[in-house]
């Protein structure tokens, strides 16, 4: 971790009063510096590997990284306040921009699990085939006749008190086939997005 007193030759920057010399508007900077500390704060909960794809300056992600290590205390505080200042000094939409994509896609992620799991514990406990039929409707790209087996084979599992194998083979084939087909759905949304700029081009 670098030390504190690596950002303190910036404290200038972190002093709101001259941002208020510069720019008269105290109220609009006010507001400003709260949506960048509140996104600074997002950035700083992110994992190294997400802070990376933001391409940031190496002491600002430094900072980030820094700040992502600390507790809730006065030091972090300072370091906040510090990245704030920097990303300021940045293309804050691109980065608003990227941090809402990446929330976007966990947001996904986690709805995607969540269908995965009642998916998988419906056709478990589903004695005949509606469920399956249910299933089918709504992704019929899913090849049937391996769903089935491993519905049986998660059935018999739970029947003879055998470890979970096959239903988490289950869980893995349905989150796969609805992530694909949330992804196909995207595609074709953009498509048609594309499609109405280029009508009203005309």
């Amino acid at each position: 971790m670098i030390e504190e007193e690596y950002y303190e030759d910036d404290e200038e920057e972190l002093d709101e009063s001259e941002f208020y010399a510069i720019r008269p508007n105290k109220t609009q900077i006010k507001k400003q510096i709260a949506e960048i500390s509140a996104m600074a704060e997002e950035l700083t909960e992110l994992t190294p590997v997400q802070i990376a794809e933001f391409n940031l300056p190496e002491r600002v992600e430094q900072a980030l990284l820094d700040a992502g290590k600390m507790g809730r205390n006065s030091a972090r505080k300072r370091l906040l306040k510090y990245i704030t200042a920097q990303l300021r000094l940045l293309d804050i939409e691109m980065v608003a921009e990227k941090l809402a994509r990446m929330k976007n896609k966990s947001a996904h992620a986690v709805r995607e699990h969540h269908q995965a799991e009642r998916w998988r514990d419906q056709l478990i406990i589903d004695a005949g085939n509606q469920q399956l039929t249910l299933f089918m409707s709504d992704y019929p790209d899913a090849d049937s006749q391996h769903l089935r087996q491993l519905q049986r084979n998660a059935q018999k599992e739970i029947k003879e008190g055998k470890p979970p194998k096959s239903s988490r083979l289950l869980y893995k084939y349905l989150k796969d086939l609805i992530a694909d087909q949330a992804v196909m759905h995207s595609e074709e949304d953009f498509d048609d997005a594309d499609t109405e700029l280029e009508d009203e081009d005309y």
